[in-house]
C-alpha cells in the first residue's frame, strides 16, 4: 500500500502526521485490494469561517476508487470524521461483492 500525505498552505507538525498514519495503518485489515492512498489536509484562509481546516482521503482498490471530504476546525477531527466515513463506504461496497 503506498499513502501519500500532502499539505496544502500550511506545515504540518509530527504529531499530526503520526496520527494520520496511525489511523491509515488499520486500513490493509479491512480490504485486502488497496494499491494508493492520498490524504490531502487543506487549510482554507477565509477569515469569518470557523471550519476551515479540510481533510480528504482518497483510495485506490481494483476497479474501485473511494473519496471522502470533511471539514472542521482541527485537522484531526477532520480526518478522524473523514476516515470514519471511508470506513463506512469500505464495508458497503464489500456488502456489495458478497450479495
Amino acid at each position: 500500500m503506498n499513502t501519500q500525505i500532502q499539505t496544502v498552505h500550511f506545515d504540518a507538525d509530527a504529531k499530526l502526521i503520526n496520527h494520520v498514519n496511525k489511523r491509515l495503518a488499520k486500513l490493509p485489515g479491512l480490504h485486502d485490494g488497496i494499491t494508493h492512498v492520498e490524504v490531502y489536509l487543506r487549510l482554507e484562509n477565509l477569515a469569518h469561517q470557523l471550519k476551515d481546516k479540510i481533510a480528504e482521503i482518497k483510495i485506490n482498490v481494483p476497479q474501485h476508487q473511494f473519496f471522502v471530504k470533511h471539514e472542521s476546525k482541527s485537522f484531526e477531527e477532520s480526518f478522524d470524521h473523514a476516515f470514519d466515513a471511508l470506513l463506512t463506504q469500505i464495508k458497503r461496497e464489500k456488502e456489495k461483492k458478497v450479495q
